[in-house]
């Protein structure tokens, strides 16, 4: 359990620390007073960006007239009641683009932090998060698989970075200047393997999500059938080892290399992939409905995924940001009693705290303002 969290010139905080004595910790307060920011500093806990998606330099305090940010860091104590961890992430000098990570005080690759901490998060973008764009929904869904998965984000990494040299070398082509065949053959097979990597995490990730899901029975939460677009992940559904899914996929890279090139982007490929849900009980797209329905399955996929990190070694951490908004007093309450079942350690802010009536008593409530704690 994190047991303090301490904030250096990061967003809003010129320096504050929080000692954290309970499980369930409610962040309540106004807009702008640096609530979310507290949820962005915990998910740093982790390798990428972090709930926001932003870059180290826009995290670094500004005071008026600034045109860089500071250098900042966010550090936590983790306390499993036989010994402390201390985590720390940052950047060392003002506007650096280069986070650094300690653990116990060393020098550590991110990647690291997954054997401490696996942070979860949902925040109010995700509201509509079936109805948002295509992309937005494959790195949400992306990042559930990683969290259980650290190999994940590596085999989409790579293959991120060879589809990008892929494309401008098939746009120069076109432009007239001469594509290296045997580079596009050698980046064409990097594609194909981690592809084919990253569509095999994706298809056991959603089964495995999807039983968790169809466990949880008929509580509040709606219940969603998920569903994989992806050709490469339907063959890794159906069974399909790598070698074959790779070997699929170097062959519609290569018949896509013409149309590719005259469309200036890449048509073909895991990258094209999309979640789907259908909402079971209305038996409709889950893109259909309310923003309140897109919360609430939102939500279900979310416990369901805690429920999946259960058997890590790393303890889950629950971000949720504004979560009571849309949802009724039933689903607060549920909501409520579900994290406290689950045993995990949950972050929630709000601006009102009458909203989180639920956990009084069985949670440390927090006034946040101005970039301060209460």
């Amino acid at each position: 359990m994190i047991s303090s969290l301490a904030l250096t010139d990061f967003r809003s905080y010129a320096a504050a620390t929080l000692s954290i004595e309970a499980a369930s910790v409610v962040l309540h307060g106004p807009n702008g007073a640096g609530k979310t920011n507290v949820l962005e500093a915990l998910s740093l806990f982790t390798p990428g960006k972090g709930l926001r998606g932003a870059s180290a330099p826009e995290m670094g305090r500004r005071e008026p007239g600034e045109t860089t940010g500071r250098a900042w860091a966010v550090a936590a104590v983790l306390d499993d009641g036989q010994h402390e961890t201390r985590l720390g992430t940052g950047v060392l000098s003002p506007g650096g683009a280069r986070r650094i990570v300690r653990i116990d005080g060393e020098t550590a690759p991110p990647g690291r932090l997954l054997d401490h901490l696996r942070p979860v998060w949902a925040t109010p973008e995700q509201d509509r998060l079936f109805s948002d764009a295509r992309a937005a929904r494959l790195k949400f869904f992306d990042r559930l698989v990683f969290a259980a998965d650290p190999d994940h984000a590596a085999s989409v990494t790579t293959y991120e970075k060879a589809l990008k040299e892929r494309l401008r070398l098939l746009v120069d082509g076109a432009e007239g200047r001469e594509a290296d065949p045997l580079w596009l053959d050698a980046l064409e097979i990097r594609l194909a393997e981690s592809g084919a990597a990253a569509a095999t995490a994706r298809a056991s990730a959603l089964a495995t999500l999807q039983t968790a899901i169809d466990a949880r029975g008929d509580r509040p939460f709606p219940q969603a059938d998920l569903g994989l677009t992806g050709e490469a992940e339907r063959m890794a559904a159906e069974g399909a080892d790598a070698d074959a899914i790779a070997a699929r996929l170097r062959e519609g890279l290569r018949a896509a290399r013409a149309r590719d090139a005259a469309a200036g982007r890449s048509l073909f490929g895991p990258h094209r992939s999309d979640l789907t849900a259908l909402h079971r009980e209305k038996n409709r797209p889950a893109a259909e409905g309310s923003s309140g329905e897109q919360k609430a399955l939102v939500l279900n996929l979310i416990l369901a995924q805690l429920t999946r990190l259960a058997g890590q070694p790393a303890a889950p951490i629950l971000l949720l940001d504004e979560a009571p908004a849309h949802l009724d007093a039933a689903r607060r309450a549920a909501l409520f009693d579900e994290i406290e079942a689950l045993g995990l350690q949950a972050f929630l802010t709000g601006t009102e705290r009458a909203l989180f009536e639920g956990l009084e008593g069985r949670a440390q409530f927090v006034r946040v303002e101005a970039g301060r704690f209460g």
